[in-house]
C-alpha cells in the first residue's frame, strides 16, 4: 500500500503544481482586471477560449465566474499547502488533500453540469475539464487513507518510553 501511496502523492504534487501556476495566471483572468496581466497571458487566454470554444471562460457567467473565486482564494492556497505537505511528508496532508478534493469535486460536478446540460461543449472540452474531477477524487481517496509516519520504529519507541515512565 505504501508504494500505491507514493505514486498517488507523486500524481497529486504534479497536479497541484500546475493548479499552483495556471490559477493565478489563468484563471484568475476570469475575476481580476485584464490590464494587470500581460498581453501574452490574455491572448493565451483568448486563444484557448476560442480554439476549444469554452464558452465558460468567454462568457463568464456568474456560477463559473464564483466558482474561480473559490478556486483563487481557497482551493489555490491549498494546493500550495499540499505541495508542501507531500514535498515535507507532513501527517496533516490527508487533511488537506480532503478538503481540497472536495471543494474542487463540489466546483467541478457544477462546472460538468452546466457542460453536459447545455449540449454546448465540444467532446474534447469535455476532455479538458474531466481529468480535473479524476484529480479531486484522488486527492479525495488520499485524504481518506490515515497518515502512516516514516518510520514505525520512532512511534513504538515512545510508547515503550511512555510505558517506563507510568511504572
Amino acid at each position: 500500500m505504501g508504494a500505491l501511496v507514493k505514486l498517488v502523492d507523486a500524481a497529486l504534487f504534479i497536479f497541484f503544481l500546475f493548479i499552483g501556476m495556471v490559477a493565478p495566471l489563468f484563471d484568475s483572468q476570469s475575476i481580476l482586471p485584464l490590464e494587470i496581466y500581460p498581453k501574452a497571458l490574455v491572448d493565451l487566454k483568448n486563444w484557448y477560449s476560442e480554439e476549444y470554444n469554452d464558452y465558460l471562460t468567454a462568457e463568464k457567467p456568474h456560477f463559473f465566474v464564483g466558482l474561480i473565486g473559490v478556486q483563487l482564494f481557497f482551493q489555490w492556497p491549498l494546493a500550495l499547502i499540499c505541495l508542501y505537505g507531500i514535498a515535507g511528508g507532513k501527517s496533516w496532508l490527508p487533511t488537506t488533500c480532503l478538503m481540497y478534493g472536495t471543494s474542487t469535486f463540489t466546483g467541478m460536478v457544477a462546472i460538468l453540469a452546466e457542460l453536459t446540460g447545455s449540449k454546448r461543449a465540444s467532446e474534447t472540452l469535455l476532455k479538458i475539464y474531466y481529468p480535473f474531477l479524476g484529480f479531486a477524487l484522488l486527492a479525495i481517496l488520499r485524504g481518506s487513507v490515515p497518515y502512516s509516519g516514516k518510520s514505525g520504529a520512532s512511534s513504538s519507541k515512545r510508547q515503550a518510553v511512555n510505558r517506563k515512565k507510568k511504572a
